[in-house]
């Protein structure tokens, strides 16, 4: 990965996170996908980063973006929903993008259902946030742009 003078971070949402503020706000939230884009959009300006988000309800186009990450961005942020308990495909292409990738949970699993304790991904990201509603994709950023940053991979700010 060449290094850029402003860092490109990738956002990828997997299933249900399109109808956040109305799926279950008692676990989720009543915030938005598109209104937590928009704080992670005022964040990234602070730091000087840009962002993409993307989203889809279907494994084959979340495995396709990641794939097509692969030399295009710093670092990503996944949000996987309920792949992140069955996806092997999702994993192997996190893995194929070769980037510094954080693990990010709205809610957290480890205080959920049991099947939501199994994560096909915590060993192949850098990191995990969870538990902190929406306000965890602007924590997200930050931690993966400290961690550019330490790496060389980027200029301080």
């Amino acid at each position: 990965m060449k290094r850029r003078a402003r860092p490109r971070i990738l956002f990828v949402n997997g299933p249900n996170l399109n109808v956040l503020g109305k799926r279950e706000p008692e676990v989720y939230g009543r915030m938005t996908l598109d209104g937590i884009r928009r704080e992670v959009e005022r964040a990234a300006r602070r730091e000087g980063a840009a962002v993409e988000f993307y989203q889809s309800n279907h494994e084959g186009e979340i495995v396709g973006r990641l794939q097509e990450a692969r030399g295009n961005f710093d670092g990503l942020v996944i949000n996987p929903g309920g792949y992140t308990h069955s996806s092997v495909a999702i994993r192997d292409a996190l893995i194929y993008a070769g980037v510094p990738a954080v693990e990010l949970h709205l809610s957290n699993p480890a205080r959920r259902e049991p099947f939501r304790r199994t994560s096909l991904v915590e060993d192949v990201v850098v990191g995990r946030i969870a538990g902190f509603g929406g306000y965890g994709y602007v924590l997200a950023l930050s931690a993966l742009l400290n961690l550019l940053r330490e790496a060389g991979g980027l200029a301080a700010r």
